[in-house]
């Protein structure tokens, strides 16, 4: 889906290791789009975000699973990534401590919002979802 070849298929693949931030974009009962900014990590294939249990985004997501990802643009506007795709929770998926790409990429944000370290974390954001694209769009 995401061809690397390309100097805009670079540009995503970057973006999506190094971003800090992304717009998780979910849909209300009521047919309302809901962007909520989230921490994730990048495998090449999906990505991985992590919830506080019993949030709009996690009932969101089981009513329907089509969601996007958007990252960022720079302050002209420019440089935009618009992921579209399905999500659905990962029971499977290591918990924020035992997620090693997470924690290097996270683990001096963690600490700055106020937890103790990934541990603390992980037993706040206990839901993982796990975020497949099938589109990618930007400029």
């Amino acid at each position: 889906m995401i061809d690397p070849d390309t100097e805009f298929g670079a540009r995503v693949e970057r973006r999506l290791r190094e971003d800090v931030i992304g717009w998780l974009v979910t849909v209300s009962a009521d047919g309302t789009p809901q962007p909520n900014p989230v921490w994730f990590v990048w495998d090449g294939e999906t990505a991985l975000i992590y919830s506080i249990p019993d949030q709009a985004k996690l009932r969101n997501i089981e009513r329907n699973p089509q969601i996007s990802l958007h990252l960022d643009s720079g302050s002209g506007g420019d440089d935009i990534v618009i992921l579209t795709g399905s999500a659905a929770v990962d029971p499977a998926a290591p918990p924020v401590d035992q997620n090693r790409p997470y924690v290097e990429k996270y683990g001096d944000e963690i600490k700055r919002i106020g937890f103790a370290g990934a541990a603390k974390m992980a037993e706040k954001y206990a839901v993982a979802i796990r975020f497949t694209p099938r589109k990618v769009r930007g400029f």
